[in-house]
């Protein structure tokens, strides 16, 4: 067998070998499109494409390279400075090469910065390949003279397909509930696919691969969440989705995404903490979220998961009730758009003489039922008790 890795000699060449991304490459992709059009007019844009790992973005880039048959190069933004592909950028072609950066969101705003003139004139095609989500991540100029391409994670068929071609060219077989194992372990990873697939059929003297080989090959499933990236905030979101629709079974399994993932157990907390005063009715749900905020600092992982999981099923099964939260969003909107009005004199404080003289706390009542609210805003009503 070849030292090259599997998903290295397995890498698509041509459009029509491409799994997945049908959206981009399939008869009416834009993509297609794009690589129809410049045969006629020899114009490709530069492109950012956006999505998970292993789902074919370097692929895709390669084979559009080799389809405008121009000069590819290839660099990450992990290990190459900006100083080597501007070299690359500097030189005297007759056509713009196609210049692929993988993981483009790691070099800062700077960095990026430097490639605008290029991008700009023309001088080379820019393949930015990345997992952020480039709003957040690729600055706002390179945005604009780019088209952005989402990539979707890859289906557990489109990575069937993809194992079948690994076993055939391995000469290797699975059983189906070995590759079913295989393939929900890849977290539609492509690249985890055809890793553990080679790594097993390294490990085995059978032409068979069992599910106990590939266990041995994998370690351990690929739980694809990063602590900083999109993926987090889509969880997190989730999660407190979840809770707020009353929906225990899909917040435990967000929960036990996040906590399987390596997630700070204080961070998931502190969200059910804002969560209880938020969206839950009964104030004993703000009790509840701190003890198990409490609970965490003091006891820690793996046991604080089952006060996690406690706490998640408290509060998404209580009744819930959002009118203090927003009542005071709309007190703050007005509070930002009228500035500070002056406060009623009858409730100032009258804490001298001289303000008692001048009216501070005159007409005051404890329990009176007329507005209190500053002269512009009264009769406003911010709280309004959401009956159920």
């Amino acid at each position: 067998m070849e030292a090259t890795p599997l998903a290295e000699q397995l890498r698509p060449k041509k459009l029509s070998q491409f799994v997945g991304q049908k959206h981009l490459v399939g008869k009416d992709g834009v993509v297609r499109k794009l690589l129809e059009s410049s045969e006629r007019e020899g114009f490709f844009p530069s492109l950012i494409f956006w999505g998970p790992p292993g789902c074919g973005k370097t692929t895709l880039a390669r084979i559009i390279a080799n389809h405008l048959k121009r000069e590819y190069y290839e660099f990450s933004a992990v290990s190459s400075s900006i100083k080597e592909i501007e070299k690359v950028m500097n030189k005297d072609t007759l056509l713009a090469p196609v210049v692929v950066i993988d993981e483009i969101h790691r070099y800062n705003k700077a960095q990026q910065a430097k490639l605008l003139p290029f991008v700009e004139r023309g001088d080379i095609i820019l393949i930015g390949a990345t997992t952020e989500n480039p709003s957040f991540e690729i600055i706002a100029p390179l945005l604009s003279r780019t088209r952005v391409l989402l990539l979707n994670q890859l289906t557990e068929t489109e990575i069937q397909s993809i194992t079948k071609k690994g076993e055939k060219y391995l000469s290797k077989t699975m059983q189906p509930k070995t590759r079913k194992f295989l393939i929900e372990s890849s977290n539609g990873d492509a690249r985890v696919a055809l890793t553990v697939l080679d790594i097993a059929a390294h490990i085995t003297k059978s032409n068979s691969i069992s599910v106990q080989i590939i266990e041995q090959a994998l370690q351990r499933r690929q739980y694809t969440f990063d602590k900083k990236g999109e993926d987090f905030y889509n969880v997190i979101s989730a999660f407190i989705k979840s809770m707020r629709a009353s929906d225990v079974d899909a917040a435990l399994y967000y929960l036990a995404r996040m906590v399987a993932a390596g997630q700070d157990p204080l961070y998931i907390a502190r969200r059910m903490v804002v969560f209880a005063s938020e969206d839950v009715a009964s104030p004993t749900a703000l009790v509840v979220a701190n003890a198990v905020f409490q609970a965490c600092d003091e006891i820690g992982l793996p046991e604080c998961q089952e006060n996690l999981a406690a706490g998640t099923v408290y509060l998404a099964n209580a009744k819930k009730d959002r009118s203090a939260y927003n009542a005071y969003m709309a007190a703050l909107s007005d509070v930002k758009k009228f500035g500070n009005l002056p406060v009623p004199l009858k409730i100032r404080n009258p804490v001298t003489k001289l303000m008692e003289d001048v009216g501070y706390g005159e007409g005051y009542e404890k329990y009176t039922k007329e507005s209190l609210l500053p002269e512009k805003l009264i009769g406003k009503k911010y709280y309004s008790k959401i009956k159920r």
